[in-house]
């Protein structure tokens, strides 16, 4: 059966008589009737605040100002679409209203990610830099097999070579290469005792005793998948307000900076380039930096974004379930009475 829902704000004027008007017509044309507070729920106020009340019947959307025309029209229209497309045995449509009238585990469980999956990816995101943490810890209690499970999990999604990654337990927290001109630090030359880069002995170099053991993912990973999180968790407690970030400040400020930081090392790693071609090796600290860069711009371009589709899966299934509910309200007394 079609329904009409009628969002309304408690400051409306003629509230109650609106509400009177659209029950009769409901009536009239055999339609379930839902009323919904726009204050009840933040996104249906923000989506509804200073238009109700307001009328949804099928497809249609009726703000105020609406005349009883407007409101025989779209319902007219609602229903004529509505017998059309069984008559057609759209079974889409079909499907569509086979499943209006029961709430599935996917509509629970897609209510439930809606309103925290800021929360679950940002969890997932600490959880994903803080396994490759657990690599080094693995190898210094002596569970190498363990260790290495991680190292070839990761390996997948990163290159993990030695000279570019962090350390636990060892003199310094990270050993970059020579070319990075760090004074002070110990160098991944000086580890290996060889001045010949072999980038497939880097990744599977995972230290040792003296010099500590590799973090799993490389540092510019850990700052990127780290920022996001943070982000993700700073837009959580703004209550979700923050407002989208523009595409080209994404450019500009996340991806910018790390394409040139990482595009300008690849000269370094190989030969045969010519000889005008700066030859450079990024630091930690900008590897950190840029990375910071790109996560927490790339959250807050994509946090919002999806909030804006997240928002409308909460109104369309808070309208679903106020809907079932009626239903299931008006079918009490009906089979009570049977059972007499």
């Amino acid at each position: 059966m079609p329904s009409l829902t009628y969002y309304y704000s408690q400051n409306d004027q003629n509230r109650l008589s609106t509400s009177d008007m659209l029950r009769s017509h409901c009536e009239a044309h055999d339609l379930i009737f839902i009323d919904i507070c726009i204050e009840d729920q933040p996104e249906i106020n923000e989506k509804y605040e200073g238009k109700t009340p307001a009328v949804c019947i099928g497809p249609y959307v009726l703000y105020n100002p609406f005349t009883e025309t407007d409101l025989n029209v779209a319902t007219k229209s609602a229903l004529l679409r509505h017998e059309r497309l069984i008559e057609e045995g759209d079974k889409k449509y079909q499907e569509r209203l086979k499943n209006g009238l029961s709430i599935t585990w996917l509509d629970r469980f897609s209510y439930f990610f809606s309103k925290y999956y800021v929360l679950i990816i940002s969890l997932l995101l600490s959880l994903f830099i803080a396994i490759p943490f657990l690599a080094p810890v693995l190898e210094k209690e002596n569970h190498p097999g363990a260790a290495n499970v991680i190292y070839k999990a990761y390996r997948i999604i990163c290159h993990q070579l030695a000279f570019r990654s962090f350390y636990l337990y060892g003199e310094q927290p990270f050993y970059p290469r020579e070319l990075a001109h760090l004074d002070g630090y110990l160098t991944y030359e000086d580890i290996t005792g060889s001045d010949v880069i072999d980038l497939e002995y880097a990744r599977i170099f995972f230290g040792d005793e003296i010099y500590g053991f590799k973090v799993a993912i490389c540092q510019r990973d850990v700052a990127i998948y780290g920022s996001m999180a943070l982000f993700g968790l700073i837009f959580q407690l703004s209550g979700k307000r923050i407002k989208q970030l523009k595409w080209y400040w994404w450019f500009v400020f996340a991806l910018i900076p790390i394409g040139i930081d990482g595009v300008s090392q690849i000269p370094s790693l190989s030969t045969g380039w010519p000889a005008w071609m700066p030859i450079r090796e990024s630091t930690p600290f900008l590897r950190i930096l840029t990375g910071i860069l790109f996560g927490g711009f790339t959250g807050w371009y994509m946090f919002p974004l999806m909030e804006e589709s997240m928002k409308e899966t909460r109104i369309t299934l808070h309208r679903k379930f106020k809907i079932i509910d009626k239903i299931k309200k008006e079918r009490k007394p009906i089979a009570h009475a049977t059972n007499q």
